[in-house]
């Protein structure tokens, strides 16, 4: 596989203009493929099985991702890509951009196409071939060589569906996500071990996903006293609720704002135990290998799209309707569980 180059950098334009000298270059005669993920954080890890999966069924190809820009580190250090290309997802009122994309998909000579968003969007980039050849595309974009018609699809977990997708297409084996961060330090952020990782953001339009700051203050709480240290993650739009916890547990490391999510699989994988609500991270730290527990309200049901993690028990998952309803109790006694604590 050739180093990778990150494609676009400025805008669609400009990488279709990368893309298109690209294809000028000796690796011309290579099998061509594009692997389409744009969002969000938690689908682009648990796409990591189904990216590895596509690399190993086409081991000599040119494979591209076409991704959105907060995932491009994370999806190049995954290794399964020789090149990356962003996407500024162009609506139809911004024609130049649009046409951009479009010689961005028709100069790159893609020999078939997974896509792995299966979204409106996506389906529309099929469109934009015409009137020229179309790849073999793998999604539900119609007309598509390669349909996932499984009409059950949209009742399916994330892995589950883009796995049965992938056998539509001929490839059968797929692990499950991983996602390996840099060797770090941990005197570089002040822990000490053991530690539990917390994550108790959570996208800020949905808070009826967070489990209240308090409870978590008190988690926290009774960590500490096990000598676990929280270890609490999230970025400064959460600095609400990370200020809150560390002011109710003092022993706690706030990490606000520090911990990119390449970052967040070291320390998971360093870490005995990661907790948190529905959300991005907590996906990352079940893929890092972290035991986990994750909080579930009404608001997004965990058969569809709770994390995964390597082994059967990887990830725990406690449901409550309403999270203002589960006690911090409930929660402890799961922890206890997991890491074999005793009163």
């Amino acid at each position: 596989m050739t180093d990778q180059k990150i494609e676009g950098a400025q805008d669609t334009v400009a990488m279709a203009a990368a893309e298109e000298t690209a294809v000028q270059t000796s690796e011309h005669d290579r099998e061509r493929i594009l692997v389409i993920k744009l969002s969000a954080l938690g689908d682009v890890v648990l796409a990591m099985g189904p990216f590895a999966a596509i690399r190993a069924a086409h081991p000599d190809a040119h494979i591209t991702v076409l991704t959105t820009r907060p995932y491009v580190e994370l999806i190049k250090a995954s290794g399964f890509f020789d090149s990356i290309a962003i996407d500024r997802r162009p609506k139809l009122s911004q024609p130049r951009e649009v046409l951009a994309l479009r010689r961005f998909l028709r100069n790159g000579h893609f020999d078939r196409v997974y896509d792995l968003q299966t979204s409106d969007r996506s389906g529309f980039y099929y469109k934009l071939f015409w009137p020229g050849p179309k790849p073999e595309w793998s999604g539900i974009a119609r007309g598509c060589s390669h349909p996932h018609t499984n009409p059950d699809r949209d009742n399916m977990h994330s892995i589950d569906r883009t796995a049965d997708q992938l056998a539509d297409a001929g490839i059968t084996e797929v692990p499950a996500p991983f996602i390996s961060g840099p060797d770090i330090e941990l005197d570089r952020f002040g822990i000490r071990s053991p530690f539990v990782l917390i994550c108790p953001g959570g996208a800020p339009h949905r808070p009826a996903k967070r489990w209240p700051a308090e409870r978590f203050g008190l988690l926290a709480k009774k960590l500490a006293d096990y000598r676990l240290t929280p270890v609490l993650i999230g970025t400064d739009k959460e600095g609400d609720v990370l200020n809150k916890i560390d002011q109710m547990c003092p022993k706690a490391r706030n990490l606000m704002g520090r911990t990119g999510f390449l970052d967040i699989a070291s320390l998971a994988a360093r870490s005995v135990l990661a907790i948190g609500n529905d959300t991005g991270p907590m996906h990352i730290a079940a893929a890092a290998g972290a035991p986990s527990i994750v909080l579930f309200s009404r608001e997004s049901d965990p058969k569809l799209s709770a994390p995964r993690g390597i082994g059967e028990n990887a990830v725990s998952i406690v449901r409550e309707s309403d999270l203002r309803q589960l006690t911090v109790n409930r929660v402890m006694d799961e922890v206890c569980r997991r890491l074999d604590l005793t009163d």
